[in-house]
């Protein structure tokens, strides 16, 4: 018989995940997201920005260029000490703290702007999440988000992922962020309105073997899922995750390119 997971055990797993691997050498693969985000929110100077799950700093680092007064949160401390360094060696002040995007450590209506980029989406309670986001919000304020889409080149990969490791029964697909349907599901009416495009972005690696090997290596998800595969369920793996990337390849000089699909969503609270 198996038992659902609550939402503080499946936190707790995907804490674990995202200080695993070696997330630094993986975000610099998601600046072109949290750039076009950055754009296509664009905060005025002056104005106050709030950037959920914030990574290393992507998005927040960003907003501070616009002249902004930015905050980032984080649950990893590992991250958020990786984004501080960042914002440091640019000259950019941005107060950045460890926190949870469940439990905002904030008053309500307190953010022009509200963002995340490839962060919220993978939140433990979406509901939850969705509701902070929308209580520090401002009335009038905007909710921007880019998260990866379900049918995307990383909506199949975390799909692989759970093929071969499966996540904690209860534990929702973070790529439902990635649909305009489900995103009105959890802002409801407290949002005037929703706007959303999609987007794509060209990466490229040596090979698809280099692709799966530095992935394998350095992102969360599917280096702790290898970790819990003996030696031919991790070849296994690898050789899914190859195909995968060799399947996406529009590349015609021997690398290999993917195109990874994200959409991003610009909500404005009522």
């Amino acid at each position: 018989m198996t038992t659902t997971a609550t939402f503080e055990e499946i936190k707790a797993k995907q804490r674990a995940t995202w200080g695993s691997g070696d997330y630094g050498k993986i975000a610099w693969v998601t600046v072109p997201v949290a750039e076009a985000l950055a754009a296509a929110v664009d905060p005025r100077p002056g104005a106050t920005v709030l950037d959920v799950a914030t990574g290393t700093g992507h998005v927040a680092i960003a907003a501070a260029r616009h002249f902004a007064v930015v905050s980032g949160i984080d649950y990893v401390p590992e991250l958020v000490a990786t984004a501080e360094q960042r914002a440091k060696a640019e000259g950019l002040t941005v107060d950045f703290r460890e926190a949870d995007a469940e439990n905002l450590p904030f008053a309500d209506n307190s953010f022009d702007y509200v963002v995340s980029a490839i962060g919220v989406m993978f939140t433990a309670d979406h509901q939850r999440a969705a509701d902070e986001l929308v209580r520090v919000a401002e009335p009038g304020g905007r909710i921007g988000l880019a998260s990866w889409t379900p049918t995307g080149f990383i909506g199949q990969l975390l799909k692989t992922v759970g093929r071969h490791a499966a996540p904690p029964p209860g534990a929702l697909p973070p790529t439902r962020w990635g649909t305009e349907e489900v995103l009105r599901e959890l802002f409801g009416d407290r949002v005037s309105s929703i706007e959303t495009t999609v987007a794509k972005v060209t990466q490229r690696f040596a090979s698809a073997e280099h692709f799966a090997d530095f992935f394998l290596t350095y992102y969360g998800p599917t280096y702790k899922a290898a970790e819990r595969l003996d030696e031919d369920g991790r070849r296994a793996f690898r050789a899914d995750v190859i195909a995968l990337a060799n399947a996406s390849n529009h590349a015609s000089d021997g690398t290999l390119a993917c195109d990874w699909e994200y959409l991003i969503a610009i909500a404005t609270k009522a």
